[in-house]
């Protein structure tokens, strides 16, 4: 069977985290990004890694943020991966001696071959959907016809995902993993511990039917 991963990003309360880590998401996202409603401080991502059981990764998003930013979260919070949500160049993903993956925000002329050469070293393209006005998290879904069949590097699909849709596209985009946030919230920060439950089995089940 193969096994589809789930990041769930977005994360504002340590139980609720605890709760998607012990349900059996493979990885937990912590926003640092001061403008959006998901936003964690250093002292409540603190409390969030804290409550975390052993083999769950912690994801740092930040988008467009100095080096002197991501370093002092480096410093405070033991961070497995890094998330660039910006207009990072690779070069300045590369600073932090740590995994790092590149959010791409997918329109029609997007070509994955070419930023899969430019993040030829990132451990997955994530790839969500183009809104002028946020980075992410806006629960809507973009065209995944625009996905290549094969990639070099480890997809991770994002954009409008839920328990209704998680074994669809499952099936047609065969990601790596799943990252969802809004999918799986009451409203923007409070996730909804039923719905986590219910994305998660949802995988889970349609990973044993393919």
């Amino acid at each position: 069977m193969t096994r589809t991963r789930v990041k769930i990003c977005g994360f504002t309360d340590a139980k609720q985290a605890a709760h998607a880590a012990y349900a059996g998401a493979d990885a937990i996202g912590l926003v640092f990004f001061p403008p959006s409603p998901r936003n964690v401080t250093i002292n409540k991502a603190q409390e969030i890694v804290a409550a975390l059981p052993p083999f769950t990764s912690v994801v740092a998003l930040f988008v467009d943020a100095t080096e002197a930013e991501i370093r002092e979260v480096l410093k405070h919070v033991p961070i497995d991966l890094l998330q660039f949500h910006g207009n990072e160049p690779a070069s300045a993903c590369r600073l932090y001696a740590k995994p790092y993956m590149k959010a791409i925000r997918m329109q029609s002329d997007t070509n994955i071959s070419e930023l899969s050469i430019q993040y030829h070293d990132a451990a997955g393209l994530l790839l969500d959907a183009f809104h002028a006005g946020a980075q992410g998290g806006t629960g809507q879904q973009f065209d995944w016809d625009l996905i290549p069949k094969h990639n070099t590097i480890p997809i991770i699909l994002a954009g409008g995902l839920d328990e209704h849709n998680a074994s669809e596209a499952i099936a047609r985009v065969k990601p790596y993993a799943l990252d969802v946030s809004s999918g799986v919230e009451v409203t923007k920060g409070i996730k909804d511990n039923n719905k986590i439950s219910a994305f998660l089995n949802e995988v889970y089940q349609s990973d044993r039917n393919n």
